[in-house]
């Protein structure tokens, strides 16, 4: 059972209803016609479960996911990297296009956490207030493993149009600085704006 921050748990704000079911569905799912593989699905939750249910709330690192991430390495083949940042929307759609593109969403651990949330929002903050949230720590390590896996040459969809270009979210301060450049031998950027305001 996952832990909850004590308080009257609001289903819409907590965590996922079904979380378990989805996570080891979506491995399943990954494992055998997403990118089929050799994982254990059921101790990628299990270490999962033993990282997020034994801490109170703000109170899981990065290093209490250690095994978790651990009983699911992944390496990906170079030139094939793309990273974003306040482009979600524009990132699905571009990579759908050029499809020999890998972000962090097409990863084991980014498959099958994808949108999900394992914290009650009805009293703790945001996910992105405490650097030591479940959610928050989760991927900050997967983005790190992601971009040290990163070589090659690599693309960056940015957007144009937000007036604060230069907030450090989980790419300016996470994966910006993974990146390692005896691995990386050109870097693509794209700046992308829209007529339509900041969201993309």
């Amino acid at each position: 059972m996952l832990h909850f921050c004590p308080s009257q748990l609001r289903a819409q704000l907590g965590t996922t209803p079904n979380i378990k079911h989805i996570v080891v569905g979506r491995c399943y799912t990954y494992t055998t016609l997403v990118n089929p593989s050799l994982y254990d699905c059921e101790e990628i939750w299990r270490q999962f479960e033993e990282a997020v249910i034994s801490h109170s709330s703000c109170n899981v690192t990065v290093e209490d996911y250690f095994h978790m991430f651990n009983a699911m390495p992944q390496i990906w083949p170079c030139d094939n990297f793309l990273f974003w940042s306040k482009t979600r929307t524009l990132m699905h759609s571009y990579a759908a296009v050029f499809r020999h593109f890998w972000t962090l969403e097409d990863t084991l651990v980014g498959y099958m956490f994808n949108d999900l949330i394992w914290f009650d929002f009805s009293s703790c903050p945001e996910w992105s207030a405490c650097r030591s949230h479940p959610v928050y720590s989760l991927w900050r390590q997967a983005s790190q493993n992601f971009a040290e896996m990163a070589c090659g040459n690599i693309t960056i969809l940015l957007n144009g149009s937000i007036v604060n270009a230069f907030n450090r979210k989980m790419f300016g301060s996470v994966e910006l600085d993974s990146l390692d450049p005896q691995r990386v031998n050109y870097v693509n950027i794209k700046v992308v704006t829209s007529l339509d305001g900041p969201h993309m």
